[in-house]
């Protein structure tokens, strides 16, 4: 007898380029079939998708989910419950925890903390710092997506500025190099004219001043070159402005051996917006000018950037209620990004297959992620169902610990009607359904 399976019918199935009507059936966690009209077996559980889009589930390459050490503001049952919630179904978590993850033991305690509590599937990067070079150089190119190097200070405190240290890091990966990229140097002179200006009534308007496209540009050049000096694989995180964009070649991702990412928050919010939100959109590198979020957009469209992801960086409300110049950088996003991203498909900016290609293909054809980001056969059922109905976001629909979201009130024209983890319901449309189930994601190198 055939096992009990999931029989999703009169889908929309949006994969590598295409929209195509059809049905998917889900057996043991796998796409079994792809196919018109799939007859349904005894036992199945059949799901009308009614001519809604079917997408792959998305592959986030860039969280902060708050686990080890600062688990007040998230940790990864909380935030990978808010990212399916929101079609996440796998990430990639960030090294700057407490303690930062530096070493393999401290990689594999990420591992072990994620199975079992996990609803979306997990990986972790290793990081670097001026001080472990030989941990870097000996990482199982399997164990990891890739090596973190912070090219600029930001939460966790993790710079690498040896210019020796950083040389070999490059020379040595044995995985893809993502950077967060921003001069330190120009940041601390321009932080001091501020102050010398203004004192300590420093305000989030002034961040992106503070932290400037020179410091941006300035630091994605260094990584650029670097990486064109050893041939490296170069992944530059959270692009922001416009001014970088020359740095990166047009063309699709699998030919590139340098390529970019942007997050959700650069495409959706710009400087007028800190009138209205504040400290609420401070994040690092900064959200600057309506400009650079147009370019930014095109060059999405125009495949310069290759990769969309959210920098999902939770906070508590307290936290980001102070001043300023204390307020932590950083704000949660995995639960509303895909339906944000959607917003540039109504707006007609994107086309639905572009957003599935930067948000699911091209994460897994970066990171060699075996089987997943694609509606294939034998590949794992990591699905997301789209509701074209309207909605507002409010507060008490947060899932993410810090319990807000910079999108209270902006209305969407899109919902998550059902995420499919593995294969199994995770996401009804309105609440969790069942237990974690995510798995550590394997990476074919």
């Amino acid at each position: 007898m055939p096992s009990p399976s999931t029989l999703i019918v009169n889908a929309r199935l949006v994969n590598e380029g295409r929209e195509t009507e059809g049905d998917l059936r889900i057996a043991d966690g796998r796409i079994a079939a792809i196919a018109p009209q799939l007859a349904a077996r005894d036992g199945d559980t059949v799901v009308d998708a009614a001519g809604r889009w079917l997408l792959p589930g998305m592959i986030d390459d860039q969280v902060h989910f708050r686990e080890p050490g600062l688990t007040h503001k998230g940790d990864i049952a909380s935030e990978s419950a808010a990212a399916v919630a929101g079609g996440l179904t796998s990430f990639m978590d960030m090294p700057n925890t407490n303690p930062p993850t530096l070493d393999a033991a401290a990689l594999q305690a990420k591992y072990d903390a994620a199975g079992g509590r996990a609803w979306g599937n997990y990986g972790f990067y290793l990081g670097a710092s001026n001080d472990n070079l030989a941990a870097i150089q000996a990482l199982d190119p399997k164990s990891a997506p890739g090596i973190k190097v912070f090219m600029g200070a930001s939460t966790g405190n993790m710079l690498v500025d040896d210019p020796h240290t950083l040389d070999a890091i490059f020379r040595d990966a044995p995985t893809p190099i993502i950077t967060h990229c921003e001069d330190t140097p120009t940041i601390d002179a321009t932080l001091a004219a501020f102050k010398e200006k203004y004192g300590e009534a420093l305000t989030p308007d002034m961040h992106p001043d503070i932290r400037s496209r020179q410091a941006c540009l300035k630091s994605s050049q260094l990584a650029v070159s670097l990486a064109r000096k050893h041939g490296t694989r170069l992944h530059v995180l959270h692009i922001s402005t416009a001014d970088e964009l020359a740095l990166f070649a047009p063309g699709p991702i699998q030919g590139k051996r340098i390529t970019a990412e942007t997050c959700i928050h650069f495409l959706r919010f710009d400087r007028a917006d800190y009138a209205a939100l504040g400290n609420l959109i401070k994040c690092n590198p900064a959200i600057k000018d309506a400009s650079d979020r147009e370019a930014l957009i095109r060059a999405l469209a125009e495949d310069v950037i290759d990769v969309l992801a959210t920098d999902h960086a939770p906070h508590t409300w307290e936290e980001k209620s102070k001043p300023y110049a204390q307020a932590p950088s950083g704000l949660p996003l995995v639960q509303f990004a895909l339906v944000a991203a959607l917003e540039l498909v109504h707006e007609g900016r994107l086309g639905v297959a572009q957003v599935v290609h930067k948000f699911a293909h091209a994460p897994a054809r970066l990171f060699d992620v075996q089987q997943r980001g694609f509606l294939r056969q034998g590949y794992h059922a990591d699905l997301v169902l789209i509701d074209d109905t309207a909605f507002t976001v409010r507060r008490e629909d947060v899932l993410s610990k810090g319990g807000w979201s910079p999108f209270e009130g902006r209305r969407f024209r899109s919902r998550i009607a059902a995420t499919w983890v593995n294969g199994v319901l995770a996401w009804d449309g309105t609440r969790l359904v069942g237990s974690p189930n995510g798995q550590r994601l394997a990476f074919d190198r």
